[in-house]
Parts: C-alpha cells; structure tokens; sequence
C-alpha cells in the first residue's frame, strides 16, 4: 500500500526533492523557556518556508526527537504540508541513537526517491541541543559518530550541529563533521535560525541539481 501512494504522490508531485531532518533535543534541559522558543521557532519555520511555492514542493521535512527515547515525530512531508509540533521535554539524551534516526530515515527516502525515478539534492540534518549525549553507552555515540562523519565525508548529507546556551561546544565539534564545526546559538534566538534555515533551504530547492550553493550567512542567531 505504501508503494501505491508514494506513486500517487509523486505522479503528483514529480519535482526533485531536498529532504531536511530536524534533529531536536527535547531533554529535560530544554524546558520552560528552550522549549518554548524551540516551538515558537518551528512555527516560524513552516511559515517562511511556505511563503516559496517551489521550495514547499521540493523540500521535505521530517522532524526527530531525542530525549531517554528517540522519536520520529514526522516523517517526511512537503514543506508545503507539514505541521509544527509541539514538543514536550523530558528524561536524559540519546544523541547517538537521534542521529543513528536521521540518518535511518534519509536512507529509507533516498531508496524511495530512486524507486519512484524522483532526483534529490544532498539531504540534510540540522541538530539543535543544549547539551551532550547522555545515557548512552559510549559505543553507541561513538559508532552514530563514525557513520554521520563517512556520510558527510562521502556527501551523502550536510550536518549543521547548533548548541543552544548550556550545550557542551567541545563535545558537540567532536560530533560534528570535520569541516563544519558547531555553531553556537545567541540566546534563544530560534526563530531567526529558522528563518535563516527556511531561506536556505529555498536557495538549495531552487538551484540545479549538482549546483554549489552560497547559503545566507547565519548573521542574528550565531553567537561568535
């Protein structure tokens, strides 16, 4: 049945795809304010990206929770259609097993796009977090660590790591790739992170495929 509707969605909709998972930390550290202005942010997101009537064709959000569980949310759905959740926060956070997610989920879609002859850009993962994996095993880190590391290597995906006020820096540069380190958010500024993630996301949709892209300088919401 799910074959038969993929069908019916991309007969619909045959334009290429740029898949983007949220990766969201919905710790219990993240409560009161962080989660706040987190929900406010993906509202804001849905919004602006809405406003580009190619990009809510062509990118594709899904969005990943990680707390002392990990959860996909959303899978994916055009931008077009997709809903802001509205996250709680709870437990510890099992950063390894989030990213292990994502990256289970950009899989399965790519598979999805070949099998419908759909042609996709380099999907991506954008990670907030204001902490550190924790109550994981180190192996289990260390092995999400190594898989994240040869995608991005191999251009199989673009990972952004953002660190929210309290997030261990050092940690997180570990974890992000090599060449793009984390980037530490000013405050709560999470809707201007999202403004800036939806104009980028509509620079990538509307370029060729194969084209480099000069995204927005993340100018508002980087504290450097």
């Amino acid at each position: 049945m799910s074959s038969q509707l993929e069908m019916a969605e991309f007969a619909l909709n045959p334009e290429q795809r740029c898949a983007c998972v949220l990766l969201l930390d919905t710790s219990g550290s993240m409560q009161g304010d962080k989660i706040a202005a987190l929900n406010k942010g993906l509202r804001v997101f849905h919004d602006e990206i809405s406003k580009d009537p190619l990009a809510s064709l062509r990118v594709e959000v899904a969005v990943v929770t990680f707390d002392s569980k990990v959860n996909v949310v959303q899978d994916f759905v055009t931008a077009g259609d997709f809903q802001p959740p509205t996250l709680t926060t709870t437990g510890v956070t099992f950063m390894g097993g989030g990213i292990q997610q994502a990256l289970d989920l950009i899989d399965g879609r790519k598979a999805v796009y070949k099998a419908n002859g759909i042609q996709y850009y380099r999907p991506w993962i954008v990670m907030l977090t204001d902490g550190e994996p924790y109550g994981e095993p180190d192996d289990a880190v260390n092995q999400a660590v190594r898989r994240l590391h040869d995608a991005e290597l191999n251009k199989r995906v673009v990972f952004f790591a953002v660190g929210v006020e309290g997030a261990n820096m050092a940690r997180l540069d570990t974890i992000a790739p090599p060449n793009r380190k984390a980037v530490p958010l000013s405050g709560l500024k999470f809707n201007e992170l999202f403004v800036w993630l939806s104009a980028s996301m509509s620079a990538v949709s509307n370029s060729k495929l194969g084209d480099q892209v000069a995204l927005p300088p993340p100018s508002g919401w980087a504290s450097v």
